[in-house]
């Protein structure tokens, strides 16, 4: 009886963050991996880890980031696994072009296109500051960077983005 009372405690934990931060984990792998589907399947795999995994998780206040931490790892792990190429941004498909625009805004679309358009190393942790609302201490955990080596991504990112934008 006790064990069962406890299985069901952890899934109603899991059940919790699940419902918090699912849409900040979808939104998360949707610009590490630039594709929709893509980022369905990594968020799916990311689930299935944090719930196999969730006794690791000892401080409820840092859920968000273990999330996205998995997601990261998932994200990587898929493309390792499947090799694709880089996305040639003047081909996208239906749901890839989906991502770049939620509305008619040619100044949104241009900055998302921009965005898209940086390497993984300036758009990740530009992601993570402007999106997910992470510090840069945040990152350079996450990320396995020292805070100095974020800034100066993050530096890049806005002066190379400042550049498309002109």
């Amino acid at each position: 009886m006790h064990s069962s009372k406890a299985a069901a405690l952890r899934r109603q934990r899991f059940d919790q963050y699940v419902g918090v931060y699912h849409q900040d984990m979808y939104r998360y792998a949707a610009w590490l991996s630039r594709d929709k589907a893509i980022a369905e399947d990594v968020v799916q795999e990311a689930l299935l880890r944090a719930w196999k995994s969730l006794d690791a998780l000892r401080d409820e206040n840092l859920a968000k980031q273990w999330l996205l931490t998995i997601v990261r790892r998932e994200n990587a792990r898929y493309f390792e696994r499947k090799r694709l190429e880089t996305v040639d941004i003047d081909n996208l498909t239906a749901s890839q072009a989906a991502l770049l625009a939620v509305e008619d805004d040619k100044e949104l679309d241009d900055m998302r296109q921009a965005i898209y358009e940086l390497d993984d190393d300036y758009r990740e942790p530009l992601v993570l500051q402007v999106l997910m609302g992470f510090s840069t201490n945040e990152i350079a955990e996450q990320m396995g960077l020292k805070q100095g080596a974020v800034l100066t991504r993050l530096h890049r990112a806005r002066a190379k983005l400042a550049e498309k934008m002109e």
